[in-house]
């Protein structure tokens, strides 16, 4: 995700349209994807995905219950990322071995997370970048990638503010998705950069 420096997330009601974008976001140059449990039969769509992009890394967002993180890992989520504190979730993904991104919105909520491992910044839209500069003063080695109302023409400012990588959903997969994604990379990505 550090690497990518972008969090691309799909949110749909209809699965078959959540496995044809994250295709075209792969296709386009991404290495990972979001998609969300709020999409119906989301765990077809992950596996189908998985299953196609054995290289890619497809991750389950909105996982908000241990039971629903343990769907996520049988289905073959390479991460999961949760909207606010779900410690039950982190047990799952601690037990399986994989990364969690930690929802939190609250200073005390970002600290507790950080403690952790990565956090989600949720939603970010309503702090704003000034908000997560203030949180990047006390907690400056934190890995934190805000989500939430962000549009692709301000990616570079939440870069500039201090995220790791930024979640960004319905502006991305709106329109010419592989032209969002090309525009997003060279703001991300500064030329020269090597990618892993």
């Amino acid at each position: 995700m550090a690497a990518q420096r972008l969090l691309p997330v799909l949110r749909t009601d209809d699965p078959d349209a959540a496995v044809t974008s994250a295709q075209t976001a792969i296709e386009a140059g991404l290495r990972l994807v979001e998609l969300t449990a709020t999409t119906p039969d989301w765990a077809r769509a992950l596996a189908q995905l998985r299953q196609r992009h054995p290289g890619a890394l497809i991750g389950l967002g909105t996982v908000t219950s241990a039971s629903l993180a343990r769907a996520a890992v049988a289905a073959g989520a390479s991460f999961l990322v949760s909207p606010w504190p779900v410690p039950e979730v982190r047990t799952v993904t601690d037990e399986a071995g994989l990364p969690f991104l930690e929802g939190a919105f609250t200073p005390a909520e970002v600290a507790s997370a950080v403690a952790r491992g990565p956090v989600k910044l949720f939603p970010a839209h309503v702090g704003g970048p000034a908000y997560l500069r203030s949180l990047r003063q006390v907690l400056p080695e934190a890995v934190i990638v805000p989500t939430g109302g962000i549009r692709l023409s301000e990616v570079e400012t939440w870069l500039e503010s201090g995220a790791t990588a930024v979640g960004v959903g319905r502006d991305l997969f709106s329109g010419d998705l592989a032209r969002h994604v090309a525009d997003v990379l060279a703001i991300a990505i500064p030329s020269g950069t090597v990618r892993p």
